[in-house]
């Protein structure tokens, strides 16, 4: 295992009995990242009469776009690539605000989606921020299958953003 990755960072227990390591992204990790935000997207674009050349060049273009605008926006935060048995399978973006923590995006390739990883890293996060005295907030797209999951962990709307939805999680009030 390479020093720089992390299989129990910020405490992330349950992240770890799934099997899930992290290390900070770096540039030769991007054609990887962007592979798993083309997978996020690709079905989207069933419906168009673009190329697959086309519809690559478009994906990658937005990822290179969505890519800058997180790094101008969200100075701060960790860019982790997710890891499960030595194998890359997705990203995970947290930025920590004194007032929350603000889940920037969680993604993993096609094959790894439904296998409980999710829900143990968001579990963990939510324990971190609660310890921390914080909430939990996401934008989710509305279509995103993943809606069921943040609802089922007590992530409730907030705000209509359109194509998202701005989603907190309320961390219990402790007397």
């Amino acid at each position: 295992m390479e020093a720089s990755v992390a299989a129990v960072p910020f405490g992330w227990a349950r992240a770890a009995d799934a099997g899930l390591t992290f290390r900070p992204i770096v540039d030769t990790d991007l054609s990887f990242l962007a592979r798993v935000y083309v997978s996020t997207r690709i079905e989207e674009l069933a419906v168009t009469d673009w190329s697959d050349a086309q519809k690559m060049a478009f994906l990658h273009d937005q990822f290179r776009g969505q890519h800058a605008h997180y790094q101008k926006y969200y100075p701060e935060a960790d860019w982790l690539v997710t890891a499960h048995a030595g194998q890359d399978i997705g990203r995970f973006y947290i930025e920590r605000w004194p007032s929350q923590h603000r889940i920037i995006d969680i993604a993993f390739l096609p094959e790894h989606r439904g296998r409980g990883h999710g829900e143990a890293l968001l579990r963990d996060v939510m324990d971190e921020a609660a310890a921390a005295g914080k909430d939990v907030s996401i934008h989710v797209e509305k279509l995103n299958p993943a809606m069921r999951l943040y609802r089922r962990l007590g992530f409730a709307v907030e705000e209509d953003k359109g194509v998202y939805d701005l989603m907190r999680w309320k961390r219990p009030n402790l007397r």
